[in-house]
């Protein structure tokens, strides 16, 4: 029986354990330059320093215009570099394997960054239309993530993450209610996966065998097969790693799993971990806040590692909690908090952990 302790090579990189960390975008710690804050780079060297194997920084802008908000971390410039070497090596000094998450908005840009662009016009949830993108347009925000994953490389990362989820544009690509294109990029799963796979072709081939290409991938957009065969098609590219969230569409309820330690986001991982057949490791997300439910998800072989979002804001110390047992802070479930959408609503886990 597998145990949440035990390693796992995923490319040559040894996760010490089965717990990483997902990425969620501070919204609120950036500036117009897109540089990493002196926040930032506290924030993720106190979680690299309490037992997690393998760390996600949030969503990184591959495009000033693909940016959340003005406030959005990218790595569309060379100046953006230095400072995510500081993230690095901390994650070094700690044994923990350091990935990036990689994104543009798409159709879900802000207006004030530029104009929603995707794989077809369509109408957007801000109002309005998106702009269809031509293939042209395609090859070059291809390549806009690939030197974005070269300047990661530089930075120090172990390999970089594709946000192929929550509604951003590699899952727009995938997405039959987002993608009505009749082209080499629409249509079948392969051509709907295409965009993706191009891309992690391109950073194999520039970055190298040993770097490591994962994908935040959607588990259900709308339905398992479908998410399946794309998730096929990306590993056939060369993605060493499928990290499985929603999509789009909402998960269908159906898909819950008679299990009281997950819910339905977190059981499209498992529903993947089954589809893929051991291909490639699987994760899953979502909801995970008790030590219980890690164990049970890895010890059970549900999953091959698994993603910590809330749990580990709201006390880095969880992964050594699962470990062996130590007290923690749990997470209060707020539906809004620092970390969240353009808020300034403060953690009270935080502030518990503060007063110990």
């Amino acid at each position: 029986m597998t145990k949440v302790s035990d390693s796992i090579t995923i490319n040559g990189h040894v996760l010490k354990n089965r717990m990483t960390m997902a990425p969620t975008v501070k919204f609120d710690w950036g500036g117009p330059d897109g540089l990493l804050s002196e926040k930032h780079i506290a924030h993720y060297s106190e979680r690299a320093a309490h037992g997690i194997a393998l760390l996600c920084v949030e969503a990184t802008a591959v495009t000033p215009g693909g940016k959340f908000d003005e406030c959005h971390i990218g790595l569309y410039d060379d100046s953006q570099i230095d400072r995510h070497r500081y993230v690095t090596e901390a994650c070094r000094n700690s044994g923990v394997v350091s990935l990036i998450q990689l994104n543009h908005t798409g159709i879900s840009t802000n207006p004030k960054m530029g104009p929603p662009i995707g794989p077809s016009a369509v109408q957007t949830r801000r109002g309005g239309m998106s702009e269809e993108m031509t293939v042209q347009q395609i090859h070059e925000m291809q390549l806009r993530f690939l030197e974005a994953a070269v300047r990661a490389q530089k930075a120090g990362y172990d390999g970089v993450q594709l946000h192929g989820c929550h509604a951003y544009l590699i899952n727009q690509f995938i997405c039959r209610n987002t993608n009505l294109r009749d082209d080499e990029y629409g249509g079948s799963d392969e051509n709907r996966a295409r965009f993706a796979s191009e891309i992690i072709r391109m950073i194999r081939k520039e970055c190298g065998d040993g770097f490591l290409i994962s994908v935040r991938t959607a588990g259900a957009d709308p339905d398992l097969e479908s998410c399946a065969a794309v998730a096929r098609e990306y590993i056939k590219a060369g993605c060493d790693y499928l990290q499985v969230s929603s999509g789009i569409t909402d998960p269908d309820p159906s898909l819950r799993r008679n299990d009281p330690l997950t819910n339905v986001v977190c059981d499209l991982g498992v529903h993947m971990h089954e589809a893929i057949g051991g291909l490639v490791p699987v994760s899953c997300v979502n909801g995970i806040h008790e030590p219980e439910q890690v164990r049970h998800l890895i010890e059970d072989g549900l999953v091959d590692t698994v993603d910590l979002g809330t749990a580990m804001l709201a006390d880095p110390r969880f992964p050594e909690a699962v470990l062996n047992g130590s007290e923690f802070v749990k997470c209060f479930g707020c539906k809004a908090c620092q970390y969240g959408p353009f808020t300034k609503h403060n953690c009270p886990a935080q502030a518990v952990r503060d007063r110990q």
